[in-house]
Parts: structure tokens; C-alpha cells; sequence
């Protein structure tokens, strides 16, 4: 039998449905985002500036350098900025242009072939089988499948599939536990089977969930802070630059008798002096490096995280990371490892081993025909190919042991009513099972010993084995039987011979304990959200460490839609697990935190997952999600491992730390600045600082210093502070105490120059240079946050490299220029 669309009709198809192509969301062209980066708060004051100097250029009053200056400043930090998220972002493009090379096997005029994913069309018959991914949206015309729609749904359970019937109807209608509807996203984890596509591209359920993501992003507690603190120095430089034209124009006016008898042209001169003046104190007040260095000290740190598998889609996302206040993790693969394993196996006597190679020989025996014949999996000298998950983690627990099996003589697949599959074979025990204990044991009446002998397993055994299980349960342990029998029937109704009970369980990574303690010692709250039930979600989080007193809650989603959002919110502090979890739960619990004004991180890797990730100050897609996850997250964690999560949280600190040391670094430079310009004409010196120099202090020093900076280690010391609240000043009192006493000693510095007969010091760049040289200082002190220096320097070797530069372009700038 054919099937299948020809060329001709496929081609008909994609004109009037469409191809399998997901609309992207628009991407910013690096020119938007230039645009976007010029309304920086502190870049608008410093084109405030640059429009009133080219005025006065523009009238022969001022300095075309000083324009060319200002201009260049603008344009460098800006460009810089532009640049690392513009790169970083068209480096996250081509990992999802990679992750889209999919080819799927159609049938197409008669013949199977294989085609890229976005090239299907409705009507477009495909072929499934174990690990692929359902490419559309449709129904089956053929065989059965057993799906993963965890990424669609959040539900970890398999999902049945089976063949439509012939007047089945697609709607449209979104139903996942629907067993005749298969969704793009899905994973088939067992069976083979042909689909028929009814839904493609935009239309699928998939496609949709993209559309969903059109969130307006809240603003990040960085851009928060920096846009108080720019308005604090507008009006900083606003004020002392009023302050000082008004003080230069009433010195001239009062050294004139008569003033305003001059011609105009005398006075309008003297007012664009003075105003000129007062836009030095503006320039000098704005810390023009600050935007280019937090782009660079963000970049130097991305490439990094890289190497801990943190991939920074955003910039922003890597300091509000450092800023979590409040973390919503999933479990599997992030918590867990993500894969089942066999952690332990009971015998009929309760005795248990942890290990294969530890089982009796006749035990050992069956469990192994048990694996490789009684399986729908294909067995090769490697491993067992295809099958679910509980299959790879049987094959994975006997590992590369092989030797000779029985012939299979007849096979009996599980199925969710039977809850067992079966297998006749020529062997000494003809049928092997393997099921549900639940199930099996209750037609079990013997067991296998440690001597290889069948005893009888007594009611009293079975209840001590039942009383072994609720335990194991509790611990989040699954448990699949194995029996044999040595005659061969229809069934498992009597006379079974139990060999084992297999405990299985998706283990707690070890050092994902550490880090969630690291990360709750750092003062950020942790909730798991699962779509396991509350009992097995409650024991992962007690192995995980998440949850440790009493008091601490464990709701599912029907306790959490039983309480409104006030309730909520005064029981939030107490929340660690949410168990049976909904997509919209998520996005309901961001949305509460944030109207707490709580920074908010959200991990998760499905479709379902993305709106709530956009809505998050930061949301942590996992490496293995989907393409729409990635899309919606800010960061990417590459090896969906909760330790990536910590590293992300600790090198938000560490640049938040940098920005810190950075600011205090600029401002004592610019109050400086300021102050010496300030009181200069008062005391008879003109000009002690230029515009030009400024900005080389500002552009070229302070990238220096801003790389210097940026190479700062990530101490995990950073974890055991508390976050930053998303309103607090990033100019703390200690930093205002430190730019204060540097400040006082730079005009105590500038006294010594004062006297007449030491101006010549302003034009030959000596005070130029000693003010360069202070600065130097300056930064060693800052580093160290204190006077102990040469403490740290050892891992940030190149901040002294870079301070050696400093000084040894400065002396040269010296002997040249001057």
C-alpha cells in the first residue's frame, strides 16, 4: 500500500495551508538596537551636551575637538554596547538555525524519502518511530505510539497514541490526553507508526504558543538603578554647571565697571564663555565610560559563563541573575538527572541489591532474559536501541554484560491495561513478564532464592514486600517486577515465580544538593514546580534539600488555585514545592512575586514554559528545550543542570560587584573633576582640566580600568551576601564616603598647583599627569575596598597590567604631547 501526497499536490497543499515554517519573532537589526541604546540616560546627557557645544563651535565660540570628543564618546559606548548583544544574539540564532535541520521520513509520489522539517505541508503522511520528534500536528493512520508531551503539557506520564478512526474530525481543538491527537514537540519514546499532518507551521498548537510571547519586558534592577543614579548626576551636572557659568559671568561682570555699557557683542561673548564653561562641569560630572564599560565587563564575563555552560542570550540577564530574590526550578533534568536508574533490586525475601553484577547467578540469570527478550526495544552487543525511558535505564543497568538468551517465540508489548508485557520463549522458564508489581503479585506464589532454588512466597511475604514498596515509594521510587513462569500461557492469572522487583528512580544530581544550598545561603528563595504528584515532588525536594522544616509548604495545583492572590503572597515565603503543576500556575506565581516587587527567575524547557519565562526578570531556558523556550529565556543553561543556574547567580553578583568598583572609580574621578573646575577661576587658574582630557580619562582610561575591572574572579563569598533589593541605589553610603575623602584629596593635591608661579604646571600636562596618577591610586584602592592593596591581586594579574599601561601612556602622552 502507497502513501502520501505527489510533488504536484504537496505543492497545491503549501499554497493554500502553508509550509511547516514558524513564524520567528521580529529580531532587532543592530541598527534598532543602536537606537535603543542611545536613549540611555546618561548617553541623552551627554547629547545634550554635544548639541549645545556644536552650537557654540557652530558660532566660533567653542572647540570643534571638543565636539569631535564628545561625538566619539557617544558613539564608542554606544557601538560597544550594541555590538555584544547584537553578536551574542546572532550567535544564539545560528544554535536554533542548527537545532532546526531536522529531516523527517515522508512519503512523497509513492515513494518513502526524507525531507526538512519546515518543508511539510498538511496531507503529508510521515513515519514515526522511538526518539523522534512529532514534526506537526495530526493523527495516525497506523500503528500505536507512546509519547513524551512533558514539553507541551509539563506532564511527565507517557501518553498513548493510537490510529484515528475513520470519521474522526479534526477540529482544531486542543486536547492533549486525547488519544487520537499527536502535537508538534512531542517525542515518541516507544512504538512505530505513520501520522497523516492536519496541522502545520503557524496553525499547529506549537506555532501558536510562539505568537503568545509579545510580553512587555519588565525593566531590570540594573537599568533601574543606573537610570536613578544618571538623573542624580543630570542634576548634579546640571547644577554645577548653572552654578559655575553664573559665577564666571558675575566675575566678569563685577571686574568691569559699568558692564553693561560694552557692546553686546562683548557681553553676549562673555555669557557663551561662561556657558561654555558650565558645560565642562556637565561633560566632567557625566561618567561617559559607564555604558561602555558595563558592556564590556558584561561581555568578558559571558565568555565565561560559556565555559560553565551558560549561554547569556541577553545581557541584561546576567546581572539581574546576580539579583534573584526569588527562583521557580523545574525538577526533571535540572534537579534530577533526567534519566531514570536503577537504584536498587528486592528478591521475594525482602534481600536487596544495589548493583547487577551483585545479583545470585540464577537471579542474575532471569533478570537479564527478563531485559533483553521481554522487551520491544532492539538489543545489540552495545545497548538496547529505542524503547521508553524505563527501557534505556534497564539497559543502562546491565550495562555491557551479555550472554546467550532463550528464542523468543512470541512477544506481548505493555499496554496501560495490563500493565505488563510478556514473552514466550523456548527456554526452561517458557514465559517471562515484566510489569506492575501492583499487578504481578498477585499471581506470583513463588519466588527465586539466593541458591537459585523456587520457594514459596507466602501472604506474610508479600505483605512485608508491599510494606518495602509504600516505603521506596515515598522515596520517589518506581518499581517494575520480573517473574517467570515454566509453563507457557495466555496470561498472568496464577502460578508466576517472582525473580525481582526492580526500583527505579530519576536520581537527585549530587551536586545540584550543593548548589541549591549555595544558592538559598545566598539568600534567593527556591521552588521546584513539577508535574509529578505530591508525594513523589515532595520526597525529590526533601533529597534535594529544598525542603528542610516543617513549616515549609508543598501544594499541588489545585491547593494553589483554591487560594487568591493575597493569600498567596502572605504564604509565599514558605513555598518550596508545586507539585501536579499547570502551565498558567507559573505564569501566576511570576506574576504574584513580581507585584511584590521580588526579582523573579524561572527555569524551563517545554512550549508550555515560555510565557512564563518571558514574564520573569530572567528566565533560564534548558539546553535541551525547545526551540520556543529558548526563545522566551534570557539565558540559556546548555547542560540543563541546576549548578549552571548557581554559576549564572554568582557572576551576576560578581559584574554587579564590578559595576560597583567601576562607578566609585569614575565618579571620584569626575567629582574631582568637577570640584577643581569648580573652584579654579576663583583662585586665578582658567583652564585646570579640559574637555579633551576629560574625555580621555573618561574613554580611554576608563576602558582600561573597565577591563580591569571586569576581569575580576567570581568568589563564591559573593553567595553567602544579600540580594540587592531591585530599588536600591547603586551608590551605597561606604562608595558616597569613599568619592567624598578622594575627592577632598584631589583639591588638597590641586592647592599645591594654585600659586601663580606653579601655573605653568596646567599647560605643560604635569597636573594633568599627577591627576592621572591619583587616579591610579585610586583604582588599587577601590579593587581591594580598602587599603590592603595587594590583597586578590593574584587573580586579577591583568588589572595591574592594565594600571602598569595606564601610567606608561600617560608619562609617553606626556613627552609627546606637551
Amino acid at each position: 500500500m502507497k502513501y502520501g501526497l505527489t510533488s504536484a499536490e504537496a505543492k497545491a497543499s503549501a499554497e493554500l495551508y502553508g509550509k511547516n515554517t514558524l513564524s520567528s519573532l521580529p529580531r532587532a537589526t543592530f541598527w534598532d538596537k543602536f537606537k535603543d541604546n542611545l536613549r540611555d540616560p546618561i548617553i541623552e546627557i551627554l547629547i545634550v551636551a554635544l548639541i549645545a557645544d556644536c552650537l557654540f563651535a557652530y558660532m566660533g565660540y567653542g572647540d570643534w575637538l571638543e565636539v569631535l570628543g564628545i561625538l566619539v564618546a557617544i558613539l564608542l559606548a554606544t557601538f560597544v554596547s550594541t555590538y555584544s548583544e547584537y553578536s551574542n544574539e546572532t550567535a544564539f540564532q545560528k544554535l536554533q538555525e542548527e537545532a532546526s535541520r531536522i529531516y523527517c521520513r515522508v512519503w512523497r509520489d509513492g515513494e518513502p524519502t526524507q525531507i526538512r522539517i519546515d518543508e511539510l505541508v498538511v496531507g503529508d503522511v510521515i513515519m514515526l518511530g522511538a526518539g523522534d520528534k512529532i514534526p506537526v500536528d495530526g493523527v495516525l493512520v497506523k500503528g500505536n505510539l507512546g509519547l513524551d508531551q512533558s514539553a507541551l503539557n509539563g506532564e511527565s506520564d507517557e501518553a498513548e497514541k493510537v490510529v484515528a478512526p475513520t470519521d474522526f474530525q479534526w477540529d482544531g481543538k486542543i486536547d492533549f490526553l486525547n488519544e487520537y491527537r499527536l502535537y508538534r514537540g512531542s517525542v515518541v519514546v516507544s512504538g512505530d507508526a505513520i501520522m497523516v499532518a492536519k496541522c502545520v507551521g503557524d496553525n499547529s498548537v506549537y506555532g501558536q504558543l510562539t505568537k503568545e510571547l509579545q510580553i512587555e519586558e519588565r525593566p531590570s534592577p540594573l537599568k533601574i538603578k543606573l537610570e536613578h543614579l544618571a538623573k542624580q548626576i543630570a542634576k548634579f551636572g546640571y547644577a554645577a554647571g548653572f552654578l559655575i557659568a553664573a559665577a564666571v559671568f558675575i566675575e566678569k561682570y563685577l571686574a568691569k565697571e559699568n558692564y553693561f555699557a560694552q557692546p553686546m557683542q562683548i557681553i553676549g561673548g562673555d555669557m557663551v564663555s561662561a556657558i561654555i564653561v558650565g558645560i565642562v562641569i556637565i561633560v566632567m560630572a557625566v561618567p561617559e565610560g559607564l555604558p561602555l564599560m558595563i558592556a564590556i565587563v558584561s561581555s568578558l564575563n559571558m565568555k565565561k559563563m560559556l565555559h560553565d555552560n551558560v549561554l547569556v542570550r541577553k545581557l541584561v540577564g546576567i546581572e539581574t541573575a546576580g539579583s534573584l530574590n526569588l527562583l521557580f526550578t523545574d525538577k526533571t533534568g535540572t534537579i534530577t538527572k533526567g534519566h531514570l536508574e536503577v537504584v536498587n533490586f528486592l528478591t521475594g525475601n525482602r534481600e536487596e541489591f544495589k548493583t547487577f553484577a551483585e545479583l545470585p547467578a540464577t537471579i542474575k540469570k532471569y533478570t537479564y532474559e527478563n531485559i533483553v527478550v521481554n522487551t520491544s526495544a532492539t538489543v545489540t552487543e552495545d545497548a538496547i536501541l529505542g524503547g521508553n525511558m524505563t527501557e534505556k535505564a534497564l539497559s543502562d543497568y546491565i550495562g555491557k554484560y551479555r550472554t546467550g538468551v532463550p528464542q523468543r517465540l512470541q512477544f506481548r508489548p505493555f499496554n496501560s491495561a495490563d500493565k505488563y508485557s510478556l514473552a514466550v520463549t523456548d527456554g526452561m522458564e517458557k514465559l517471562l513478564v515484566k510489569g506492575a508489581p501492583e499487578k504481578l503479585l498477585l499471581s506470583t506464589d513463588y519466588y527465586w532464592d539466593k541458591d537459585g532454588q523456587r520457594q514459596i512466597l507466602t501472604d506474610a511475604m508479600k505483605q512485608n514486600l508491599d510494606y518495602r514498596m509504600v516505603e521506596l515509594a515515598r522515596q520517589a521510587i518506581r518499581m517494575l517486577a520480573l517473574c517467570t513462569a515454566e509453563q507457557e500461557q495466555n496470561g498472568v492469572e496464577k502460578g508466576l515465580t517472582l525473580v525481582g522487583i526492580l526500583c527505579i528512580r530519576d536520581e537527585v544530581r549530587a551536586e545540584a544538593v550543593s548548589a541549591i544550598k549555595a544558592v538559598q545561603d545566598a539568600g534567593v528563595q527556591v521552588v521546584m514546580i513539577t508535574g509529578d504528584r505530591k508525594e513523589t515532588a515532595a520526597a525529590i525536594a526533601k533529597d534535594a534539600g529544598l525542603l528542610r522544616h516543617p513549616e515549609e509548604l508543598v501544594w499541588t495545583s489545585a491547593e494553589l488555585a483554591a487560594f487568591s492572590d493575597e493569600e498567596v503572597k502572605l504564604m509565599l515565603p514558605k513555598l518550596r514545592v508545586v507539585a501536579r503543576a499547570l502551565p498558567m500556575d507559573k505564569s501566576r506565581l511570576v506574576r504574584i512575586a513580581q507585584e511584590l516587587n521580588l526579582v523573579v527567575g524561572m527555569t524551563g524547557d517545554g512550549v508550555n514554559d515560555s510565557p512564563a519565562l518571558k514574564m520573569s526578570d530572567v528566565g533560564f531556558a534548558m539546553g535541551s528545550g525547545t526551540d520556543v523556550a529558548k526563545e522566551a529565556g534570557d539565558i540559556v543553561i546548555l547542560d540543563d543542570n541546576f549548578l549552571s543556574i548557581k554559576q549564572a547567580i554568582l557572576y551576576g553578583r560578581t559584574i554587579y560587584k564590578s559595576i560597583c568598583k567601576f562607578v566609585t572609580f569614575q565618579l571620584t574621578i569626575n567629582v574631582g573633576a568637577v570640584a577643581v573646575n569648580l573652584i579654579a577661576p576663583f583662585l586665578g587658574v582658567e583652564h585646570p582640566l579640559t574637555i579633551i582630557q576629560i574625555l580621555w580619562i573618561n574613554l580611554v582610561m576608563d576602558t582600561l580600568a573597565a577591563i580591569a575591572f571586569g576581569g575580576e574572579p567570581a568568589l563564591e563569598k559573593y553567595l553567602q551576601e544579600v540580594p540587592k533589593k531591585r530599588t536600591e541605589r547603586i551608590v551605597s553610603r561606604s562608595m558616597l564616603t569613599h568619592i567624598g575623602i578622594a575627592g577632598a584629596v584631589t583639591l588638597l593635591v590641586f592647592s599645591y598647583f594654585v600659586p601663580e608661579s606653579r601655573h605653568i604646571y596646567f599647560e605643560n600636562g604635569i597636573f594633568f599627569t599627577v591627576f592621572i596618577l591619583l587616579a591610579v591610586v585610586n583604582a588599587f584602592v577601590v579593587r581591594a575596598n580598602g587599603w590592603r592593596v595587594w590583597e586578590g591581586l593574584s587573580k586579577n594579574r591583568g588589572f595591574l597590567s592594565i594600571m602598569f599601561l595606564i601610567v606608561v601612556v600617560q608619562v609617553a602622552l606626556l613627552k609627546i604631547v606637551y
